[in-house]
């Protein structure tokens, strides 16, 4: 399972005045530098390190989101106030209530 398949995203920290990269999968760890590309050389090191930590103490290494499979299902749990307004929403839409969802997150994605 390679390194660069993990979900690396590197955004500039106005506190830190810095570029910090972070990993999705590793939510713990992070990399501060002042260039960008240096930031992601950081993160990706630092996971590189920590996978290898995880191996060599018999620990369960994270799976790449990017590697693993999707069924496209979604359970979602919300209010009865909630759902009644989608509902109704998706009624006056004239579609169903599961292409009215789908095309609501779309947008927001």
């Amino acid at each position: 399972m390679p390194n660069s398949h993990y979900t690396y995203r590197v955004t500039w920290s106005p506190d830190d005045r810095e570029f910090v990269a972070t990993c999705v999968e590793f939510p713990s760890l992070s990399w501060l530098e002042e260039d960008e590309i240096e930031a992601l050389r950081g993160i990706r090191k630092l996971v590189a390190e920590t996978v290898e930590d995880m191996r060599t103490n018999g620990e369960a290494v994270p799976e790449p989101l990017a590697d693993r499979e999707y069924s496209g299902k979604i359970l979602l749990r919300t209010t009865p106030d909630l759902h009644r307004r989608l509902a109704i929403e998706a009624a006056e839409a004239k579609v169903s209530l599961n292409r009215y969802v789908n095309a609501k997150l779309a947008l927001n994605g």
